[in-house]
């Protein structure tokens, strides 16, 4: 059984931090500090980009190994565009998508995706005690760290320091992600960070945090 985090839970957390709730892009895309139209980012995303991650950026359904783009934060999807276009990150359909692209179109998709509203998720009720567990304290007997240092106790990442929303987000794409990073599958995360972390993951850990995860919705 899903059910759905409470967002006051998530909200309550952030303010603790001295954080702020991510606000939608401006019509310039100058708000989020990435010169782009997201007029021209949504013309694109119509030609190449919509038939895995949905016009509205939250993906097709029943494919939930594809990532939601809504309300990510532009700085990311810029650097992870460009790391597919340059292959410093390689994946056999994205690397072919984004290879063509020029620097000013995956700009523009940048700030239009992170201008749309992300649809949330649930969390698998059987795994949110362990995997707030694993979130917000880590587990110090085998080294694996607080997802909060980075991704922030609601989930929100951080747009400057490129760390990821990962709030709302697909459970299945987050546990194949962490365990890419955890085989060196993927390795583009700055000074091996997410290797790192991922590394000294047990399946059950990354499973249980996954579910928690998509279940950190507004």
């Amino acid at each position: 059984m899903k059910i759905s985090l409470s967002s006051a839970l998530a909200a309550t957390a952030l303010l603790a931090a001295g954080a702020t709730l991510a606000s939608p892009a401006s019509e310039s895309g100058a708000s989020f500090g990435i010169d782009g139209d997201p007029a021209k980012g949504k013309e694109k995303a119509s030609q190449i980009c919509q038939a895995c991650h949905g016009m509205d950026g939250n993906g097709i359904p029943g494919q939930p190994v594809w990532p939601k783009l809504a309300g990510q934060h532009p700085e990311y999807i810029y650097k992870q565009l460009m790391n597919f276009k340059n292959n410093d990150r390689y994946n056999v359909q994205m690397s072919p998508m984004a290879m063509p692209l020029t620097e000013e179109e995956v700009r523009n998709l940048a700030v239009y995706y992170a201008s749309l509203e992300q649809s949330g998720g649930t969390a698998e009720a059987a795994l949110v005690e362990k995997g707030e567990k694993i979130y917000r304290a880590g587990n110090p007997q085998t080294g694996v760290p607080a997802c909060t240092g980075c991704h922030g106790p609601a989930g929100l990442g951080s747009n400057l320091a490129k760390f990821p929303r990962v709030a709302g987000q697909h459970s299945e794409y987050v546990a194949q992600t962490l365990q890419h990073f955890r085989s060196h599958e993927r390795a583009n995360d700055p000074n091996g960070m997410m290797r790192g972390v991922a590394g000294n993951m047990t399946d059950d850990e990354i499973k249980a945090v996954a579910a928690y995860i998509e279940g950190l919705s507004r």
